[in-house]
């Protein structure tokens, strides 16, 4: 607490940025006895910590890794953006002009300090879908690593973008190895070195949970085998979760007008998982409600597709196929929310061993929520 306050205090008199300076946080003790600030009590509130962000290349895999920064070290300090381009082939990026570019806004500063005063934070390994690319759920991270873990995202080759349009326009994609993927990062993960260095010591390996979107939601599931991993959950994911004797938790999301992974066989995948098990439908909820693709837009309000298609982007018509952005689909920020608040409780009721919150009344909290189903 004491310095916390001379953080704030430091800040009033230098007048750091033109952002209000942050309140005190009370802490509280997680598991094994860690160090955490205390959270908000509705888990879909953002959390008390900034949020940092470095890209580091673990292995072979391109890799971003959000995570709760020194309380004030974002004051008068630009948010990150994006540049969707990057995740494209080289050549297809190059016809998009700076004054089409759609960025990605992120509400995290790039390089901001550890807060080392606190922790060790438990890890959420994130996996996106195919034809995406690593930060494709930025609502998601950064909510995560505002409330108190680390989150790691990587490239998957062979599932990216940039492989995907490829492979479309006559090139060979390299060959998708999700589940050896996650060893890598897992295995970096226990003992943080090199660019994962500012991590040694201030993260807890044997609290892993790892989410996915979609393919990545069906390699999430089948990692409940790995090493440290306590937590599943699949959203759009068509897999089951394998029982495991670390795993305690498993979570599904699915969009009820999903034209990808429908509901049903979101609800088949999660009624052949463990228990304790949780499952939650998002009425008008499409494939990408669990992204941030369909709000991604230009100054123009293009949204990532018409942009491709403009320009004439090779294999634009392919990844039109999984683009299922329908105005009548639930909007951005009420998804966010929906699966912010249920995976926050269960995240932090496993991984910090914090109180449990009561997601039976979910659908009084978000009437968008068009099933609730447990087996605890």
């Amino acid at each position: 607490m004491r310095k916390l306050a001379l953080v704030v205090a430091a800040c009033c008199a230098t007048s750091c940025g033109t952002s209000k300076p942050p309140s005190p946080t009370e802490e509280v003790v997680g598991c094994e006895g860690a160090s955490l600030l205390t959270n908000p009590s509705d888990p879909a509130e953002r959390g008390p910590w900034p949020v940092g962000a470095r890209t580091v290349t673990i292995g072979d895999l391109t890799t971003e890794v959000w995570y709760p920064a020194i309380v004030g070290s974002e004051i008068g300090l630009a948010t990150e953006l994006y540049d969707i381009r990057k995740a494209l082939p080289a050549t297809e990026a190059a016809k998009i002009p700076d004054a089409d570019n759609p960025l990605a806004p992120c509400d995290c500063v790039r390089g901001l300090p550890l807060d080392a005063s606190h922790g060790p934070y438990p890890v959420v390994i994130f996996v996106h879908g195919t034809a995406s690319f690593r930060y494709q759920s930025l609502h998601f991270a950064t909510h995560w690593a505002s409330r108190g873990f680390v989150v790691v995202a990587a490239d998957h080759p062979g599932l990216r973008l940039a492989d995907v349009l490829g492979m479309a326009c006559g090139a060979s994609p390299p060959p998708q190895a999700l589940g050896a993927n996650l060893d890598t990062l897992i295995a970096a993960l226990a003992s943080p070195a090199g660019p994962l260095d500012f991590l040694a010591g201030h993260i807890d390996p044997t609290r892993i949970a790892v989410s996915g979107h979609s393919a990545g939601g069906g390699a999430a599931a089948a990692a409940s085998t790995k090493p440290g991993v306590q937590v599943v959950i699949s959203m759009a994911g068509a897999m089951a979760t394998p029982k495991a004797a670390t795993l305690r938790s498993t979570l599904y999301f699915g969009g009820i007008v999903d034209s990808i992974a429908s509901w049903g066989t979101v609800k088949n995948a999660w009624s052949g998982s463990p228990t304790p098990r949780r499952l939650i439908g998002i009425s008008d909820g499409g494939h990408l409600t669990f992204s941030d693709l369909c709000q991604v837009k230009n100054a123009a309000g293009k949204d990532l597709l018409q942009i491709a298609k403009d320009h004439q982007v090779c294999g634009a018509q392919l990844a039109g196929f999984l683009f299922d952005c329908d105005p009548t689909h639930v909007d951005g920020p009420t998804g966010w929310d929906i699966v912010n608040h249920a995976s926050s409780a269960v995240l932090e009721t496993v991984l910090q061993c914090q109180p449990a919150t009561d997601l039976s009344h979910i659908q009084s909290r978000f009437p968008a929520v068009a099933d609730y189903q447990e087996a605890l």
